[in-house]
């Protein structure tokens, strides 16, 4: 008896050993090639250091994060990373660590599920329904709409927004460490479909839509919601889940502009004139890259996210793509490269691939979007400074305001004097490593028009050039609104697909440019996106999608990481201002 106790105890000590062993020496494959994870700081222009958003190693990195994505539990891999934990994080990672070894660190799939099961809740439990307090049945937009379908069809888009609003459960703020959605204080508006959170430059059409539904008081607390996340990081995030230490296209100081204008609430702007520099300084001081053309040095911005690993809300993706490649610094360039593409919000795109191929455009693999400078963010940060020159002044800080006006003084030189092209007519981005413009088609080409950028100080001028372009450029050809560009890539933001937020920012950018034919070929675009969604939201029970296919009208856009995605925040945003813009002229919807 006392022999097979000893043996016992034996085979126990020598199984634990064995797992240790595994553990600490061999592994299997998913956590021996585990990536590893840099955290980053932000900084800003006073250097303050703020963190990224998360620092998380089950959320964001680490062991427990990469076993269960490369489970490949479901076919989505940003449904984990939205689970909330059931234990605080201590727990779960020793409940982990007990699950390894007691799987000498080869977990069936079964067993992950299992593991994932006892330890993670259902995503979707942090938020619930929100109807606006400010919310109204009829708002005064639907008057000018002649066409009585159009009218019904903003009528509906206007009750979409009660099914799209969420509050934040207050467990998150007071367990915080065990979700990985933010806490924010305000209700927000999120987009839809697998999308349960808020994002940043969704919100700058989602808020449009909203104020000229008449709900100010919504719009007002969303954009604190965003002033809360600067405080908190510097910066705005990607989305609000911590795993997105990233940001997006600078859309805040636009909203605020919106705001303002609609509202009238100076005191608004004046009480969080310094966040807004916060988040202007975020981009100078960590997005910046100087340029070198004809002997002389030109300053832009860039996407530039330097954290490497996959993304979390991507990972089993990411870890495969990467796998490709042979050495660690190419498997980093390329996560870095992913997440700067993805703070693009062009996630993803032809636009951001060089390819060493002479006739490929390229793939995913090939992509190199901080080498890229982008004519639209650059268009952003200009308009951003004129804007912020003109919120300083407002209060008479003068000094502040000169130095926006240097900042807009300067972007305006330096958009014109390296991604103009004369002979084409239009703006191109600009690739950095091989010194040249990229002169495809993509609708950011002609945003510098949105914000009011001009050659030799010449509106009519420039837009006559950039309504020669797009009419040269192919892109004016197509039924349902103008492509994303001319690559059909298969992904999402390319050709056929069409996007709420490019064909607003078009639709913006012809309509104001003073200039008759430009304004004329703004109603045609608008008619056209008008009658792409009408059509497929009548085909679809009564659908938003978040991207058309522009070949035909009425049809869902498709490619890309995901299934197309329903709500959909930013394109009802969009056609709500369309209606209320143009609906006495958009008629004829048969």
């Amino acid at each position: 008896m006392l022999r097979c106790i000893q043996t016992a105890i034996l085979t126990v000590v020598l199984l634990e050993v064995a797992a240790a062993f595994v553990l600490s020496h061999v592994g299997n494959n998913v956590l021996r090639k585990q990536p590893r994870y840099s955290k980053r700081v932000n900084r800003d222009q006073n250097g303050t250091d703020y963190p990224p958003p998360c620092d998380s190693d089950i959320y964001c990195y680490g062991k427990l994060l990469h076993t269960v994505q490369m489970a490949h539990l479901v076919q989505d891999s940003k449904t984990f990373v939205d689970q909330k934990m059931l234990h605080p994080p201590d727990v779960v990672k020793q409940n982990f660590g007990t699950f390894i070894s007691a799987t000498l660190g080869h977990p069936t799939k079964e067993q992950t599920r299992q593991f994932v099961e006892e330890n993670f809740g259902q995503s979707g439990t942090e938020l619930e329904s929100w109807i606006p307090s400010d919310w109204t049945e009829s708002p005064r937009f639907l008057e000018g709409i002649k066409d009585p379908d159009l009218r019904q069809y903003g009528k509906e888009l206007n009750d979409i927004w009660k099914t799209l609003g969420r509050k934040i459960n207050p467990e998150v703020r007071d367990n915080e460490d065990m979700f990985s959605l933010i806490y924010v204080p305000n209700p927000v508006m999120v987009p839809g479909g697998r999308f349960t959170e808020f994002y940043y430059w969704d919100q700058y059409w989602i808020l449009k839509g909203l104020l000229i539904c008449e709900m100010h008081i919504s719009v007002r607390g969303m954009i604190e919601n965003f002033l809360h996340m600067i405080s908190r990081y510097g910066y705005v995030p990607n989305g609000g889940r911590i795993y997105y230490s990233r940001s997006q296209p600078p859309m805040l100081i636009p909203m605020v502009k919106d705001y303002v204008d609609a509202t009238g609430n100076w005191t608004f702007v004046r009480t969080h004139l310094d966040t807004l520099d916060k988040e202007f300084r975020f981009w100078m001081t960590n997005r910046t890259i100087d340029v070198l053309k004809d002997g002389r040095t030109f300053r832009f911005v860039r996407y530039n996210n330097e954290l490497t690993g996959p993304r979390p809300e991507s990972y089993r993706e990411d870890f495969y793509l990467a796998e490709t490649l042979h050495t660690k610094a190419e498997k980093d360039e390329l996560f870095i490269n992913l997440k700067s593409g993805a703070e693009s919000g062009w996630d993803f795109s032809s636009r951001w691939f060089v390819s060493d191929e002479a006739f490929s455009a390229g793939n995913l693999k090939d992509i190199k979007a901080r080498d890229i400078i982008p004519v639209d963010l650059n268009a952003f940060i200009y308009n951003n400074a004129k804007v912020m020159a003109s919120f300083h002044r407002q209060f008479k800080f003068h000094e502040s305001a000169n130095y926006y006006d240097d900042i807009a003084s300067e972007w305006l030189h330096n958009i014109n004097s390296v991604l103009w092209n004369d002979t084409r007519g239009c703006w191109f981005d600009y690739d950095v490593q091989k010194g040249e413009l990229k002169t495809e088609f993509y609708p950011s080409n002609i945003f510098p028009l949105w914000a009011n950028v001009t050659i030799g100080n010449d509106k009519k001028y420039t837009a006559s050039r950039v309504v020669e372009y797009l009419h040269s450029s192919g892109a004016l050809r197509f039924p349902g609104g103008i492509p994303t560009s001319m690559e059909h890539s298969g992904e999402q933001w390319d050709f056929p697909n069409g996007w709420a937020p490019l064909q607003h920012l078009v639709v913006d950018a012809l309509d104001h440019a003073g200039y008759l034919p430009a304004q004329f070929l703004a109603v045609d675009l608008a008619e056209r996106w008008v009658r792409n969604n009408y059509r497929a939201f009548r085909n679809s029970n009564n659908t938003m999608f978040e991207k058309y296919d522009v070949q035909s009208v009425g049809a869902p856009g498709g490619g890309g990481e995901y299934e197309v995605v329903v709500g959909f925040g930013w394109s009802n945003g969009v056609i709500i201002d369309f209606l209320s813009r143009y609906g006495e002229f958009l008629t004829g919807f048969v």
